[in-house]
């Protein structure tokens, strides 16, 4: 994890922070991902996002996190703190990044009076499933989400 550097994004981080936004979360638009960003204020204690760069200064990664208080599946106190979004570039992965951005967020969350942190993934994104086990996280249900339009 040497070289490695987080830190909160702030408004220099904005090209880099929406090219990885868009990797992560390619369904929504750039105005979407902007605002988004907007929303987000680095003197704010939720949410955050935090930005690791490598020694050159490359964006290696991101993590967005919140503060939740309404209830979290499998949580049991509030607030508690929830990890939006996280995403390491392809190129960087394997390298602690990721370990690295969570600990920056377990900090953060430690220093609201979390005692809980929780996440969620795609049931089918087993790759995220991965990561999130080997940070330390544990699986506490799966659940589809079902809607039916109502028409009058």
């Amino acid at each position: 994890m040497s070289g490695i550097h987080v830190s909160p994004a702030c408004a220099a981080d904005d090209a880099d922070w929406l090219a990885m936004r868009n990797a992560l979360w390619p369904r929504s638009r750039d105005d979407e991902h902007r605002a988004d960003i907007e929303a987000y204020d680095e003197t704010a204690r939720s949410p955050i996002c935090l930005i690791a760069r490598d020694e050159a200064g490359v964006a290696l990664g991101f993590a967005e996190a919140a503060l939740r208080h309404d209830y979290v599946n499998g949580c049991k106190t509030s607030p508690v703190a929830f990890l939006e979004g996280i995403y390491v570039r392809p190129q960087a992965r394997g390298r602690g990044v990721a370990r690295k951005l969570v600990v920056e967020v377990e900090a953060w969350a430690l220093g609201l009076g979390c005692t809980e942190f929780a996440s969620d993934a795609a049931l089918d994104n087993v790759e995220s499933h991965a990561m999130h086990k080997a940070l330390g996280f544990t699986e506490t249900q799966r659940v589809v989400y079902f809607r039916k339009l109502l028409s009058s």
